[in-house]
Formats: structure tokens, sequence, C-alpha cells
């Protein structure tokens, strides 16, 4: 018995293998009649970051700037996703119809893609992976691990192959 695949979420990253990443889930939507959300990540400057930021602006405006800063980023980022969605769409011969949204969240990525999957009722997330260095992942983890590890519904980990297929 195939599983019932009504909403899938893309958890967006902005490297050059985006493309490949949504090939696969606009696959998936093809095949199951799903609607597509995706997801994308990034956190606000840390304390001392926004600290190091004041001591090298003024110290009025500081706020302002970071907030218009991040908006004018966000903008950006929705354009690059709207553009890969747009080519992702026509070499899957779908209607734009199927993308139900486009997040940018100013949260850490797990959190964000959580909330998201439970906010979309998502039956399944799609996520890339990059081969990372083993002590990264001891001291840190990746983001797929702790995705893999927390999600309430299935995880598609598409990996990335060192030299991705030309388009």
């Amino acid at each position: 018995m195939l599983p019932k695949i009504h909403n899938i979420l893309i958890a967006a990253g902005l490297g050059h293998d985006t493309g490949y990443v949504l090939g696969y889930a606009f696959s998936l939507a093809k095949k199951y009649k799903a609607r597509i959300y995706i997801i994308h990540s990034h956190e606000a400057l840390n304390i001392t970051d926004q600290g190091l930021a004041e001591i090298y602006m003024l110290q009025e405006g500081v706020e302002d700037a970071f907030e218009i800063s991040l908006l004018d980023t966000e903008e950006k980022v929705t354009a690059f996703l709207e553009e890969f969605c747009r080519k992702e769409l026509e070499k899957h011969t779908l209607t734009p119809e199927v993308i139900a949204g486009i997040r940018i969240s100013r949260h850490a990525p797990k959190p964000a893609i959580l909330n998201a999957a439970e906010e979309f009722e998502a039956d399944l997330i799609v996520m890339g992976s990059h081969r990372h260095l083993a002590m990264t992942d001891a001291l840190l983890g990746s983001t797929t691990m702790k995705i893999l590890h927390s999600a309430k519904v299935p995880v598609l980990v598409v990996r990335i192959p060192q030299e991705l297929p030309a388009d």
C-alpha cells in the first residue's frame, strides 16, 4: 500500500545543489499529486556578533539597520527560491499551484523545520545532505541528523553527489 502524501516540506539550503534536492521533491509531488511547502532558515546574529556590530556602527539605528538588512535578505532568498521552483515546475510539467508556500524563518534550522512540518501538516520532509567531517558531526551534529531523530513524519534525505549532473 502506497503512503498518503498530500503535503511535502522541503528544507531548502541555498547552495548549488538546491535544484537537485527540489527535483526529488517535485517528482514526488507529481507522483502523489501533493503540494509543496518550502522552508529556509537563517538565524539572526548572536549576541556577540550584535555587540561587535554595535561597536562599529552608531548605536542609534543599529536595530533598524539589522531589520532592513534581514528583510532585504529574505526578499532575495524568496526570489531565488521562486526562480528555482519555476524551473522545476517546467521540468516536471507541474502547475504553479503545486507550490503552497515559501517561508523564510529567522529561527535555528531544527525548530524552524519541525514547526513548519507541523504547521503545514507535512507527510514528508525532503532535505539534502552533504559530506561533513566526522569531527564536526560529532561535536555539533548536522541539521539533517537532528531532523531525522526529531521529526514525526518520514524524512527523505537526498544525498548530494560530489559532482552534480548537468541540468
